[in-house]
């Protein structure tokens, strides 16, 4: 869990990993050098529950050098993601781990809800069941704060400077996997912020294109044709 300037919410995301079903989990705050109480309350945290670990950037990094810093700490079977102000369903591991176990499965994914900045319902995202790497090129399906993956198989996959870090890492993933599987219930809560500019917008696309021409290595026209995958999915996703 990155966490940067997060009191706001960072209570109710760690609540939801401590009413987890699935007991045997650890969960890893990074403080990105927050200037509010982002630290001491994940600190609070950590003092009540032997699972919770606080650690503390001296620097702001970034999320992707937040991310990697508790992927250096992170000692378990499989690797999850929960950023500050997200939330997970009580039975989302339990789920998540019961099916990649019983279908030797080593990524799992899921629908997930988009809520807005008090919590209210702003539409469900649901992905197909299963993505192999060509579909995932065609949008990134799978939601960061729904995928875990068996990392003593797979290994630990470390974010990059690209942004969009952590599609990058699901592609790489997938690629060495071979698929991903869903599971068609939605088990967590995704926060969306207004104020979204059409400046913004631009700059995703930016950063897809660099995904894809420099990341991995696609060349022109079937960039260009990926894009325009890209492009109709995001309208999808948005109207779900």
């Amino acid at each position: 869990m990155p966490a940067y300037n997060a009191a706001r919410y960072i209570d109710s995301a760690i609540a939801t990993v401590r009413d987890q079903t699935f007991t045997n989990w650890e969960l890893l705050i990074v403080d990105d050098a927050s200037s509010d109480e982002t630290y001491s309350l994940a600190e609070n945290w950590a003092s009540q529950d032997e699972r919770i670990q606080a650690l503390k950037q001296s620097r702001n990094g970034g999320v992707a050098k937040a991310r990697n810093l508790a992927l250096e700490h992170a000692s378990g079977k499989f690797i999850a993601f929960l950023d500050s102000d997200d939330l997970w369903e009580p039975d989302k591991l339990q789920q998540q781990v019961s099916f990649m176990e019983r279908e030797n499965c080593l990524i799992c994914y899921s629908h997930y809800r988009r809520i807005d900045e008090q919590g209210g319902p702003l539409g469900v995202v649901k992905p197909p069941n299963s993505v192999t790497y060509k579909k995932l090129l065609q949008s990134n399906f799978i939601g960061n704060l729904t995928g875990i993956y068996n990392q003593e198989i797979l290994g630990k996959e470390y974010l990059t400077d690209f942004r969009h870090e952590d599609y990058v890492a699901w592609l790489e993933l997938v690629k060495r996997a071979g698929e991903a599987r869903g599971i068609p219930e939605v088990l967590a809560s995704y926060r969306v912020y207004s104020g979204s500019t059409s400046s913004n917008k631009l700059r995703t696309i930016l950063w897809q294109w660099k995904i894809y021409r420099y990341s991995q290595s696609i060349g022109l026209i079937r960039s260009s044709w990926l894009m325009v995958l890209y492009a109709l999915n995001a309208l999808k996703k948005r109207s779900g």
